[in-house]
């Protein structure tokens, strides 16, 4: 057995990356362990197909919970450019109509509202909805990096009892049904609450709800920005600050057990001790690792990803909205209310939904430098297509397949266009079509993600409940195990999920706290 080390972290995505560099920068010696060849877990940047100087961010690809503070304290060379258009959505079943939400043109988008909906005041409807939520955002993104606050405390610094309970007792299709009037503006608000999260706007669990705060509270203000050079450059600019800080960053490393005094066993054989293990992985994998598994619920991811390459944007049945406008937000596809509810029904019942909800989004419009000269020269443009209510239990029951997926995406996205979708596919040199679906199971196979779950399990409120035992370090920043000597510091962190930082940002804390900073 090698020496006692102070921290060894097991997994090296981002969040990892993140503690190992606050851990070593206050000198604490670290181990990373990845079993990959790489660092950076789901936030890297690769080239899907051979000979296409195209850099993908092929699984995360957008941020908005990572906060300044994180990029400041690790002086983290992260550009992040924000999106001029919101969002557009053509309307089902007549998409020569659509509401395009312009961030730089508010009449453009009262007029989109106006000639899609037929009611005059939704557009003021939809401004007054997102400006209701801002007090929540405004309050609670500040404290994602500190200790844990009562739900008491948080819920009286919002000052809006109304709005608090609309969020966080009653189940989210409340809230947006007394606030907007129309299906199709209805299933824009509730979209933020279903990314990998399987559930209807009336789910009694409020999974919904919880994915829909974190998604509308990012940086104080809900903004989802494209992280200029693709994800890859997050994850980078995180591998180096852990290493120039002095962290070991071992990859090719399984760990195949852990205990809770602190060892840690490879594959290999070999055994490596730590004063503390922070876990990078989902609390599922740590259990099976801590030789509990089964003793949690397993996580099940809801989502079907699809990235491609364009020769140029598809054509619009809309005639009145650039291809570069709306396909240079979030584009959604067949997500009203109505369609979504159906989706969740169609996929409980063991089927793929039909038409499929997605969203999509073309990185390369804001940010051109992912494609190579001769590329961005030739009008190329990259295309992500996420769709929504796809739970793992459909793939897992090995009845449908990526195929079958692709499939559905593809039908889904051509509804909506003027021309198949396949008709401006980028081929590689080989004659291959630029396009592939990543499923829930290509996640749980690649990135050891089980179920496919981007978020390592249900979403938790980012508060302590009243009552909640806060007496320890690990408990005070929501990183807490069953064991005292193993923490959390991933997306199963109750402040973690999507690329934030925030889960290994406060593991690092806790850390500090119970080492001796």
């Amino acid at each position: 057995m090698s020496a006692l080390q102070d921290v060894i972290i097991v997994g090296g995505g981002h969040n990892a990356l993140v503690a190992a560099a606050y851990l070593a920068r206050a000198g604490k010696a670290v181990t990373v362990l990845e079993r990959l060849d790489r660092v950076g877990g789901a936030a890297v940047s690769e080239r899907p197909w051979d000979g296409v100087d195209a850099r993908l961010s092929r699984y995360s690809y957008l941020v908005s919970l990572l906060p300044v503070s994180i990029i400041r304290d690790l002086n983290l060379d992260i550009r992040l450019k924000r999106r001029r258009y919101s969002s557009y959505t053509p309307l089902p079943g007549d998409p020569a109509r659509g509401i395009l939400v312009d961030r730089g043109d508010a009449d453009a988008t009262a007029d989109s509202f106006l000639r899609t909906t037929g009611d005059a005041a939704e557009s003021t409807r939809y401004e007054r909805f997102g400006e209701r939520l801002l007090p929540l955002a405004q309050t609670l993104f500040p404290t994602v990096t500190s200790p844990l606050r009562r739900e008491r405390d948080v819920r009286a610094a919002v000052g809006d009892d109304d709005l608090w309970d609309a969020v966080t007792a009653r189940p989210l299709g409340d809230l947006i049904r007394a606030s907007l009037s129309t299906d199709v503006a209805r299933g824009i608000a509730l979209t933020d609450g279903l990314i990998g999260t399987f559930a209807t706007a009336d789910d009694a669990s409020l999974r919904q709800n919880r994915c829909f705060l974190y998604h509308v509270i990012g940086g104080g203000t809900g903004d989802w920005d494209v992280p200029i050079g693709g994800m890859g450059t997050v994850s980078g600019a995180l591998e180096r600050a852990a290493r120039d800080a002095g962290a070991h960053l071992r990859t090719g490393a399984t760990v195949t057990a852990i205990t809770p005094d602190g060892e840690v066993t490879l594959d290999s054989g070999e055994t490596l001790a730590a004063k503390l293990v922070l876990s990078g992985v989902g609390p599922a994998v740590l259990d099976g690792l801590l030789g509990s598994e089964g003793a949690l619920e397993a996580p099940e991811g809801a989502q079907v990803k699809v990235n491609m390459l364009l020769r140029r944007l598809p054509r619009l049945h809309d005639t009145t909205v650039a291809p570069e406008a709306a396909f240079a937000g979030t584009f959604h596809i067949n997500e009203t209310l109505t369609q979504l509810d159906a989706a969740h029904a169609s996929a409980a019942a063991g089927g793929i939904p039909d038409p499929l909800p997605a969203e999509i989004y073309c990185h390369s419009l804001t940010d051109p430098s992912i494609l190579g000269p001769e590329l961005r020269e030739s009008g190329a443009q990259t295309l992500t297509l996420f769709g929504l209510q796809v739970p793992h239990r459909l793939v897992d029951a090995g009845g449908i397949d990526r195929d079958a997926l692709l499939a559905a995406a593809q039908r889904s996205l051509d509804s909506v266009l003027a021309e198949p979708i396949a008709d401006v596919v980028f081929e590689a040199p080989d004659g291959t079509p630029c396009i592939e679906a990543r499923t829930t199971a290509d996640l749980e196979a690649s990135l050891g993600m089980r179920g496919g779950d981007i978020f390592h399990g249900d979403l938790s409120w980012p508060w302590a409940q009243d009552d909640a035992e806060l007496e320890t370090p690990a408990q005070r920043w929501g990183v807490a195990t069953a064991h005292d000597r193993v923490l959390v510091c991933g997306a199963g962190a109750q402040r973690g999920g999507a690329v934030s930082g925030i889960g290994g940002h406060n593991a690092a804390m806790a850390a500090l706290e119970l080492l001796g900073s």
